[in-house]
């Protein structure tokens, strides 16, 4: 896929193509399209919130608010689409791309069923297979919340 802008908020990868590089599966993938990005740059996803995810039964029955560790959750799998398209592969079997740290987390502004968060990422540094990222999650243009991103390609043994 060749790294063409954004026009009109026109997607850059679709679900099918975001499925071939996380691991994640539904309910746990957070991403529903990609709509920038910029190899060893930065990487701007969406993330369409309805009533019908499955935590918002019981967070909170009454007043539904998206989970902070699932916006943090989907701030990561950004980072992780933005590794790997930078790096210029797909992730294989035996490899797995984890989260392994979170540092200066705030959450603004809640998250609420009828969301579009937007999902921003930027390479702040990488060495081998360890980057760190500065990413935000957006609503409306507002930031709901930010966190400093660190995750490593590591080898799964059998």
């Amino acid at each position: 896929m060749d790294n063409k802008p954004t026009i009109n908020n026109k997607t850059i990868m679709d679900v099918t193509e975001i499925r071939r590089f996380l691991a994640h599966r539904y309910p746990f993938l957070l991403i529903d399209r990609v709509t920038q990005f910029e190899s060893g740059k930065s990487l701007t996803g969406i993330k369409n919130v309805t009533i019908n995810e499955p935590f918002f039964n019981g967070h909170f029955p009454n007043q539904p608010i998206m989970p902070g560790v699932l916006i943090i959750e989907a701030m990561a799998q950004a980072t992780g689409l933005l590794g790997f398209r930078t790096m210029g592969e797909e992730p294989q079997d035996d490899m797995l791309y984890i989260l392994v740290g979170v540092d200066k987390v705030k959450f603004k502004k809640q998250v609420v069923p009828g969301d579009q968060l937007e999902l921003y990422a930027e390479v702040l540094r990488h060495k081998g297979k360890m980057w760190i990222f500065k990413t935000e999650a957006r609503v409306d243009g507002q930031i709901a919340a930010a966190a400093e991103i660190k995750c490593a390609a590591i080898e799964m043994t059998k």
